[in-house]
């Protein structure tokens, strides 16, 4: 672990040395605050109370790469059963850390979906404005290493009033690569007053390598603005990956987040969301689905500061061979809030002796007129559901995947995108091992 520090701590400095002049920016100053911040505080461990159930000490003995490899070979044919193609998207595609403009379907028109690399030029106001000050380093290590080798991500911009038609994909690739490499994917999504928009972000190791994704995303939802988004983690079995999520909401303004968990080695997911105008709505919704050796970690902070709020949580698990589960998730209700409407569930199913799940749902409330409510489960499929099914002539196979889709259908409701939600169901039915007509 020591020595994976010192390697962020020296990879930084060469990494300064391609920055072309940007030492003197102000948000310079924010990346050696990151690094600083991180110099003292390091890796998280179990000691801490929000990584009490996660242990991320073997993830940090390998000798990693760390910082964007110029030179991957991808071709269109390589990722194209990645994306959903069976309608019209914009595209932002990153391989290993790298804007890949001739994969990427991007406009400079009515609205900025591309590269931090060309908003530098056009919208250098906005980006000054919201980089890194949605994303607090501050209690989280791995949003501070982040941020400190912070210089090409995705942008996303939407001015006032404007709709954009179409759903926004935001790909992170990794090659074939000698070392392991440890990315930094950054993104910026500003929704400014009364704009609607939609995102279906992905991390995807192409070949199979083993990597490491430490992947920070920013949301800025400005008054009445509509941001729907969402997460589809299904990456290799050598694949792991930190995400942390900021969202900052203003007056009337609707976020919805759903987190798809189905693959990869290791996986936690952190949501910090800041409600800090009335009449805001936000939604986090997950489900995760995982087997052999597979671990996901979801921690969700919901931030009540004014009143006349809701947030909506509802997280479903399914859990087999030995599989390991984390939910923490954490309403604040400040003494300001009142009229706070907070709802905030946890549903999961061990289907094996060896899975685990670890859940805490948490309320802090500081305010007497609210209406708050939490609650988790942990059990096994209906037995008597099961024998009824089998009864009607459906195999056991069959029967344990139906009772399974209608476990997590309340989840999916929220899914927007018909072709994706379609997509989804099918990859479900895949893992599942089972064949439905979808």
């Amino acid at each position: 672990m020591t020595n994976f520090k010192e390697n962020i701590i020296s990879s930084f400095l060469l990494f300064e040395n391609t920055l072309n002049g940007e030492q003197n920016s102000s948000f310079h100053k924010t990346r050696v605050g990151a690094l600083n911040y991180f110099k003292k505080h390091g890796f998280p461990t179990t000691k801490d109370e929000d990584w009490r159930y996660t242990n991320i000490s073997s993830l940090l003995k390998h000798d990693y790469k760390i910082g964007a490899r110029e030179k991957a070979d991808i071709e269109l044919i390589d990722i194209k059963k990645y994306f959903l193609q069976e309608i019209d998207t914009y595209k932002l595609v990153f391989v290993d850390g790298v804007f890949n403009s001739w994969l990427s379907s991007t406009s400079w028109d009515n609205y900025f979906i591309g590269c931090m690399c060309d908003a530098k030029r056009s919208h250098p106001d906005v980006l000054e404005k919201h980089l890194g000050k949605i994303a607090s380093f501050k209690k989280n290590s791995f949003c501070a290493i982040n941020t400190a080798f912070t210089n090409k991500g995705a942008f996303v911009y939407i001015p006032k009033g404007v709709e954009v038609k179409k759903p926004i994909q935001i790909m992170w690739l990794t090659s074939n690569a000698e070392k392991i490499l440890f990315n930094q994917p950054r993104i910026l999504i500003v929704a400014e007053e009364n704009a609607k928009l939609q995102v279906i972000e992905r991390h995807q190791s192409v070949f199979g390598t083993n990597t490491l994704n430490n992947s920070v995303c920013e949301i800025f939802c400005d008054k009445e603005a509509w941001v729907d988004y969402y997460k589809v983690q299904n990456d290799d079995e050598n694949a792991s990956l930190f995400d942390s999520t900021y969202v900052h909401q203003k007056k009337k303004s609707v976020c919805n987040l759903t987190t798809l968990s189905f693959g990869g080695r290791f996986t936690r997911n952190y949501l910090h969301f800041d409600l800090s105008e009335e009449h805001i709505e936000a939604n986090l919704n997950g489900i995760s689905l995982i087997g052999k050796n597979q671990f996901v970690d979801h921690h969700t902070f919901v931030d009540h500061r004014f009143p006349n709020c809701n947030s909506n949580e509802l997280y479903k698990g399914i859990f087999d061979e030995n599989a390991r589960g984390v939910f923490n998730g954490k309403v604040m209700v400040r003494s300001n809030a009142q009229k706070t409407n907070a709802f905030q569930q946890n549903n999961n199913i061990i289907l094996t002796n060896e899975a685990s799940i670890d859940t805490k749902p948490q309320l802090e409330i500081f305010a007497d007129d609210v209406k708050c409510s939490h609650g988790c489960t942990i059990g096994q499929l209906d037995e008597d559901a099961l024998f009824y099914l089998q009864s009607r002539g459906i195999a056991r196979k069959e029967a344990t995947a139906l009772l399974l889709f209608a476990f997590k259908n309340d989840v999916m409701a929220h899914i927007k995108i018909p072709t994706l939600k379609q997509k989804l169901n099918k990859l479900i039915a895949q893992k599942l091992n089972v064949s439905f007509d979808l």
